[in-house]
């Protein structure tokens, strides 16, 4: 047994020193997955921010309005543009989606008229067709900010009223859903193409066919590559938290630790589709048009890159027996929702059935050429 254990340590040194030595393998399992939390992470950051792009075409004089464009140019939920002094000028931007709407402010914007002791007025706001919900929303924006307004001039009482009540519970972000499902699509790189394109090469060079001439057995290498997965993964791992947390702030709820357990087993799950793909295929030609039928369906179906419940409901019931269905499920539920490992029995039981079907189709279909 001794013997085993050492030809096990001898072989994850060999195969981690391999993965750092290889500078495409590198980029796969650790830049790659970076490259799409930026590009996420920067998309979803500020995504809790609603804004418009708007410009103000101010044609009166009035000492309000000058005010209104000022305090509006200082709001975060409206962008002006401020060199659009003109409604053409906005119309030409607003036919290329550059702007939202246009805010126009008519000449007796703002003026006293005779009778009142108060100003007033009605802006006009101008908008396109293809942008008729951003301008809905717009409209409720400056309603209520004129109501606020009107407030100050003119008593009113509201019959009807609306009151707020803040659950004392945590929902997802729109960053921390989308932190889950990257962490998924890492799981993907480094589990599955990682073997899948090593294997094939192996077997090209002859190297696989000489290890089979020796005691080695197949589940020594097998453990071997989950072992080194794992260590390549806890480093892979790391650095994306460390990213996200430093860039993005990314809130965990759950524990670290329990965690750091499940990603493991997500390695460990993905892993075993890598180890049959690649063991099973004789080259790349034979490995990629496979992997592709397997992986696909997983990374668009999954909740890898968008809620699955905006599927229809049957492709919702199909997809949770996906392999990388609860593996993506359980994270969101540990790092959001602070769930512990005993919280998430049925993904873990269906990962555990996972396990069982990947690996023992993998020790049926590797050839070692």
């Amino acid at each position: 047994m001794k013997k085993s254990l050492f030809t096990v340590a001898t072989f994850v040194r060999i195969n981690t020193k391999r993965f750092f030595r290889d500078k495409l393998a590198i980029f796969f399992s650790v830049i790659f997955p970076l490259i799409f939390l930026f590009v996420f992470g920067s998309i979803n950051s500020g995504s809790s921010n609603v804004s418009f792009n708007v410009a103000i075409i101010n044609k009166s004089d009035s000492t309000f309005a000058a005010e209104f464009v000022k305090t509006s140019q200082a709001s975060s939920v409206l962008k002006v543009d401020k060199d659009i002094t003109s409604l053409d000028a906005a119309k030409q931007k607003m036919s290329v989606s550059q702007l939202d709407a246009a805010i126009v402010l008519p000449k007796d914007f703002g003026t006293v008229k005779d009778g009142q002791s108060y100003p007033s007025g009605q802006a006009e706001l101008v908008y396109t067709q293809n942008n008729q919900s951003s301008a809905s929303a717009l409209r409720s924006v400056l309603n209520t900010e004129f109501t606020g307004i009107n407030s100050k001039f003119v008593d009113t009482a509201a019959p009807f009223t609306v009151t707020s009540t803040e659950l004392n519970e945590r929902s997802l972000s729109a960053f921390d859903y989308t932190f889950a499902g990257l962490l998924g699509f890492s799981l993907i790189g480094m589990g599955i193409f990682g073997p899948m394109n090593v294997f094939p090469e192996l077997k090209k060079m002859g190297i696989l066919r000489r290890l089979s001439t020796t005691p080695l057995r197949v589940w020594q290498y097998f453990l071997s590559t989950m072992i080194g997965q794992a260590i390549i993964g806890v480093v892979s791992f790391a650095i994306m938290f460390l990213v996200a947390i430093l860039v993005f702030h990314l809130q965990v709820v759950g524990n670290y630790f329990e965690l750091a357990v499940f990603l493991l087993i997500g390695v460990v799950t993905m892993l075993g589709i890598g180890l049959a793909l690649g063991g099973w295929a004789k080259n790349e030609r034979q490995a990629a048009p496979l992997s592709n039928i397997i992986v696909f369906p997983m990374m668009f179906l999954s909740g890898t890159f968008f809620p699955r419940f905006l599927m229809p409901e049957w492709l919702q019931n199909v997809s949770t027996f996906l392999p990388l269905t609860p593996i993506i499920d359980g994270i969101r539920m540990i790092a959001t929702e602070g769930k512990h490992l005993i919280d998430i029995g049925p993904q873990l039981g269906l990962i555990g059935i996972w396990i069982v079907i990947i690996y023992v189709v993998a020790f049926r279909v590797f050839r070692w050429e």
